[in-house]
């Protein structure tokens, strides 16, 4: 672990306890454990699973989707796409994971253990614009619902929460569906989505945020019957804090009986950091999260056994070629992007491509997470190609990305380049390439007389990044400051990759060798 955990080792938390682009948390208890998951988009795999034993130090330990279906249709990033705010659960001894995909319908994986294995993905309602699906087991009269929310953008329609009646085995729906929440009918209310329901005290509960990723707040329904009727409350707002737009997340009571709700904040280049609320049952029966209905900044911590500081981990070294659970494709995976072998270090294929030009159109880009916290970057890479236009390299990617990284030349050398392209139209197609910007030269390039480099990103304040390199000559810096973008619904990424034009044959090979990301408060 080189980036800290959230726990201050004096009994006692800041927030965020995940401070990255854990994107729409969900979370559970099971036993002595619980388990969190994620919003992962178009990410390759999806569906990362999260465990901890005390709700503030987290480890990664494996995802529940290997593969995006239609398949067909992750061949090419999407990455605004695909899986959309996953509600987890635990029913007849099996976890559980449903999310909706706006231009294909809700979906479910289940499994005996949480490392899995997981079921391929199974289609239990087909339709566009159908997201942010989560199942409901009344275990009082053995019924089984389905609550999802709607994306306006495929479907025309949004502010409002659709119920069903859902087979028990979580297969299929037995009934077209019923508004049970129209937020158009509560004034000041809109952009209803996110809805997690639950059984508690005889009510069907139902937290669900509205008013935007920016500035919204979390809303909690309650009826005798699911299908309503429902009245709410704002139960968590900013307040006068600075946690901008608090909502969307999960409730969870521990064994000892206290009550947490993990919800996740916007933070522009970032994405969404997940912040860990107190939670009780007022006088009313009503819950009331945070300090009187604002976050907490510090907070001590569930009365839970003590753990060691976690975090989910962020280095590798690439044992025998492989890469560590924190590192996502941003396509479906195809054979021979990464090749295994007897040391340590990443061995990527220079994958030809007619987008050598463009990362965000690339499948081949490995990928993780940007840290919410200041921190350098560091890796170093070989490139083992003597393709022209060869080239490999680490960047900060998103609707704008910068990369520094090696080139193998006409003339037979290596330079070192570093290149940036500029936001286009947020969330616009991939096509053409005029609607984004074209890649260009950050700095002069440089000979790397043993096509080696060390390559270093510092990430400020406000994901503004700083780039250097050392080809020999030690440590140098290149290129302006270049301000980290996000995707519409993604935080920005740090990418590995290695690519070539198009041509005939392989084309050789990039090995990268002891990433680092280290904490470097300022």
């Amino acid at each position: 672990m080189a980036l800290p955990s959230a726990d201050l080792g004096d009994g006692t938390y800041r927030n965020p306890v995940l401070d990255a682009d854990w994107s729409d948390p969900d979370l559970l208890c099971v036993g002595d454990d619980f388990y969190l998951t994620a919003s992962s988009f178009g990410r390759v795999p999806g569906l990362p699973l999260l465990h901890s034993r005390d709700l503030v130090n987290w480890t990664l330990v494996g995802h529940a989707l290997q593969l995006l279906e239609p398949a067909g249709d992750f061949r090419e990033p999407r990455h605004d796409c695909g899986v959309w705010a996953p509600s987890l659960r635990y029913h007849e001894d099996r976890f559980w994971i449903f999310w909706g995909d706006p231009d294909h319908g809700i979906f479910q994986v289940n499994a005996p253990e949480i490392r899995g294995p997981w079921t391929r993905p199974h289609l239990v309602k087909e339709g566009k614009g159908l997201i942010d699906a989560c199942p409901l087991w009344d275990e009082e009269t053995g019924e089984a619902y389905l609550v999802h929310a709607w994306a306006k953008s495929r479907s025309g329609v949004k502010n409002r929460l659709t119920g069903h009646r859902m087979r028990p085995d979580g297969t299929g729906l037995l009934d077209e569906g019923e508004v049970i929440i129209d937020a158009d009918r509560i004034p000041g209310w809109f952009t209803l989505e996110g809805p997690k329901a639950y059984r508690h005290d005889g009510w069907f509960w139902i937290f669900a945020p509205a008013g935007g990723v920016e500035t919204g707040w979390q809303g909690a329904f309650r009826s005798r019957g699911f299908f309503g009727p429902y009245e709410e409350r704002v139960v968590l707002e900013q307040g006068d804090t600075e946690v901008n737009g608090p909502h969307q997340g999960g409730w969870v009571r521990t064994k000892a009986g206290e009550d947490w709700f993990a919800h996740f904040q916007q933070r522009g280049s970032y994405g969404r950091v997940v912040h860990l609320q107190p939670m009780r049952w007022g006088d009313d029966s009503w819950p009331v999260l945070g300090d009187k209905g604002v976050p907490v900044a510090v907070q001590r911590k569930p009365r839970l056994p003590p753990q060691p500081p976690s975090a989910p981990a962020t280095d590798d070294d690439f044992p025998g070629g492989r890469f560590g659970r924190q590192w996502q494709w941003t396509a479906n995976r195809q054979d021979g992007w990464a090749t295994q072998h007897s040391g340590d270090g990443l061995r990527l294929s220079c994958v030809r491509t007619v987008d050598a030009h463009d990362l965000r159109r690339l499948p081949n880009v490995l990928t993780q997470r940007l840290p919410g916290t200041p921190a350098t970057v560091e890796v170093e890479l070989r490139l083992d190609s003597e393709e022209p236009g060869a080239r490999a390299g680490l960047a900060v990617l998103g609707d704008a990305f910068s990369w520094m990284g090696l080139q193998r030349e006409a003339d037979g050398s290596v330079r070192l380049v570093h290149r940036f392209a500029e936001s286009g139209a947020m969330g616009a197609p991939l096509t053409p390439l005029g609607q984004w910007g074209r890649e260009r030269d950050a700095a002069h390039p440089r000979e790397a007389p043993e096509g080696r480099a060390r390559l270093w990103i510092e990430s400020g304040a406000g994901a503004r990044c700083r780039f250097s390199y050392d080809v020999g000559g030690g440590r140098q810096p290149s290129g302006q400051v270049f301000a980290a973008t996000p995707w519409r619904w993604v935080g920005a990424l740090l990418g590995l990759f290695a690519l070539a034009p198009v041509g005939g044959g392989h084309a050789g090979a990039a090995l990268f060798t002891r990433f680092r990301i280290t904490s470097s408060f300022r």
